[in-house]
């Protein structure tokens, strides 16, 4: 099979980023579970506390770094994995489009939906 384009080039920038946003991932992932199940029960005391920390900007902050980490490695993996199959020219941009749109509809949403977490505003 002939190789295709891609921006996931050993080396590359984009191929770069995409291992970095994935170790990012995973690390806070792990670390999130371990606290979630060995530390904290999954309770009303710990929905409690976990909305005192959201109050946090540090820990809002981190929120929406994750939030914004994550919508970039799946945007980014997804348009690879077309561009891989061999779209090209109009259809390469419209999925750009498509995708660039999407991604900001999802960290808006997710914005949204922290500030709601914190008691900023209405979800």
């Amino acid at each position: 099979m002939a190789e295709r384009y891609t921006s996931f080039k050993p080396g590359g920038r984009r191929w770069l980023w995409q291992r970095l946003t994935a170790a990012f991932l995973v690390i806070v992932l792990a670390f999130h579970f371990f606290l979630l199940h060995f530390v904290y029960h999954a309770d009303e005391v710990t929905f409690a506390l976990s909305q005192a920390r959201m109050e946090q900007l540090t820990y809002f902050s981190l929120m929406i770094l994750f939030l914004v980490t994550a919508t970039f490695h799946g945007v980014n993996g997804v348009y690879n994995a077309l561009v891989n199959q061999g779209l090209s020219g109009t259809r390469k941009r419209a999925v750009q489009a498509i995708l660039g749109f999407a991604s900001i509809v999802l960290i808006v949403q997710g914005v949204r939906t922290a500030l709601a977490w914190a008691g900023g505003v209405p979800i």
